[in-house]
């Protein structure tokens, strides 16, 4: 009799709405609060992790960083590899209930390639984009190229499928109509900035048959809703973490790790297995990192260990590395690197003084609330000191630095020197993804490096299809770019993601996503 209370009891519980609220609620504490709501105007991660919780893509690369078709129903290409059809699946429809339309793809298109480095270079060599029908487009090329596939599935800046009216948004001004073509929707009402953003499943998505990987797949909702829980501070994430206010840390600290492996509930994963790579950007618009030597100076004086011992401290999670297209990597090679980030402080000053540097105080942006990049600019500042640097460190948080970088003002009048960010592994494998190595000009990456050969040799890299005729011009890039730098590259790491024991089925993938998750 007992017993069959005890069953009516949790019957009933169950039937409660906050009961279940709970069973169909995942909670996840993401690496930062997001405070912009447009893909396309920033490539800040958490507005990248944002898209793809809301649209959908045309293609993408599986847990084997293979491509495949995503809204795509099938292709052509002819003969002369200039021309690409494309038809979408049947039944696509956006958020609101309307279809997905050729059209809405062409104008995501258009607007995507005014922002992303490899889809300006696509769209440099497009004759025409049409739609043929509703469901088919095609693209028709001035001249052959091989990067079609690879700028359409790009994990990191993919051009997201929006509708046409929202996609007809000028690309240098956030859109304001979030209606998606993904597995989840922003429910903007409930979401509080600062506080949480709150997305519910898409009743009217329509998943692909196969099963979920990496970024492809069937992007199959299996919870109701979704809420990422703004909590600045780690240790505060971890209590609860262990408590079960929340279920899942996109990025618990590393030291923290010792503590969720001693809990039984909690269980940690290593979902993003191609890591990460640390970036320290030089602002080339102003004084004093208009100048190469100058930039020189800091690839002799920085030390990657300290970079790594400061925010990572675990060998086990972190690698130094001298290949600006990360280690073990098909494009790896140290060449023109390897005599730096050796600590020469004699040879740093000797460039500062060979670029005439002046005293001029190097604005340096420090994010405070992100515990990979916190320890960052510290480390920075010191080593910059040491070879007689002036250095304006100024705190902010992730989303305040965000907004600042994209300023072209002077740095005393708000804008900036340098800022350190990281980078995805699999964003860095080859110069067409890696958006650091992109030098042209105002069309660059914030920091804006102008440079013909870096521009020229990247297009050659793009139109050349012979993987040994590839790598030459990978060295001669790596070769350029250290005697132009760019940017700094600060070695590589990976993180693991805590979660309650009770959620499962997480997709490995390079991105975080949520779609496959279930919670018991």
């Amino acid at each position: 009799m007992r017993n069959r209370l005890l069953v009516l009891l949790a019957a009933v519980a169950l039937a409660l709405p906050g009961a279940a609220s709970a069973q169909s609620t995942l909670r996840v504490v993401m690496h930062s609060d997001i405070k912009i709501f447009d893909p396309f105007w920033t490539t800040a991660f958490i507005v990248r992790n944002y898209g793809y919780m809301v649209y959908d893509t045309l293609f993408a690369l599986d847990g084997n960083l293979k491509i495949q078709p995503e809204m795509v129903e099938k292709w052509d290409v002819s003969d002369d590899k200039l021309v690409w059809t494309f038809t979408l699946r049947d039944g696509l429809v956006f958020s609101d209930g309307a279809p997905v339309t050729s059209q809405d793809v062409l104008a995501s298109l258009k607007r995507w390639s005014a922002r992303d480095p490899l889809g300006q270079m696509l769209y440099g060599k497009m004759a025409k984009a049409e739609a043929v029908d509703a469901r088919t487009f095609r693209l028709t090329l001035k001249e052959k190229t091989g990067i079609v596939l690879q700028a359409l599935a790009k994990p990191s800046g993919n051009p997201f499928i929006m509708p046409r009216h929202v996609a007809e948004t000028d690309p240098y001004k956030q859109i304001s109509d979030y209606t998606g073509s993904g597995p989840f929707m922003l429910k903007a009402d409930e979401s509080k900035p600062g506080e949480k953003t709150v997305f519910v499943k898409n009743p009217r998505y329509k998943p692909r048959a196969e099963p979920a990987s990496g970024l492809a797949g069937g992007k199959v909702a299996k919870v109701e809703k979704v809420e990422w829980v703004a909590i600045a501070d780690q240790q505060t994430a971890v209590n609860a973490l262990e408590s079960g206010e929340v279920d899942m840390i996109e990025q618990p600290q590393h030291d923290l790790y010792k503590l969720l492996k001693a809990d039984k509930n909690v269980k940690l994963e290593v979902l993003n297995k191609w890591g990460n790579q640390y970036i320290f950007r030089f602002n080339q618009l102003f004084k004093p990192f208009d100048n190469a030597k100058i930039r020189q100076a800091l690839l002799y004086a920085f030390v990657q260990k300290d970079f790594l011992d400061a925010v990572i401290g675990d060998p086990e999670y972190y690698r130094e590395c001298k290949a600006m297209f990360v280690c073990d990597a098909p494009y790896s090679t140290t060449a023109g690197f390897d005599d730096k980030y050796t600590g020469n402080i004699a040879k740093a000053k000797e460039l500062l003084k060979e670029g005439g540097y002046d005293g001029t105080p190097v604005v340096l942006m420090h994010s405070t609330d992100l515990y990979v990049l916190t320890n960052m600019a510290p480390v920075a500042k010191a080593a910059m000191e040491k070879i007689g640097m002036k250095v304006d460190m100024q705190s902010m948080d992730w989303q305040t630095l965000v907004s600042r970088r994209a300023k072209r003002d002077a740095p005393d009048k708000g804008g900036w020197n340098a800022l350190i960010t990281s980078t995805g592994g699999v964003d860095s494998l080859d110069p067409l993804t890696y958006s650091f190595i992109g030098a042209n000009c105002e069309k660059a990456w914030f920091g804006w490096p102008c440079d013909d050969q870096i521009t020229k040799l990247r297009q050659e890299f793009a139109d050349e299809t012979d993987e040994a005729k590839r790598k030459e011009i990978v060295e001669k890039i790596q070769l350029r770019a250290a005697e132009n730098p760019t940017h700094a590259f600060l070695g590589q790491y990976i993180t693991a993601t805590g979660m309650r024991r009770n959620i499962t089925g997480a997709v490995p993938s390079p991105v975080p996503v949520f779609w496959n998750i279930e919670k018991k």
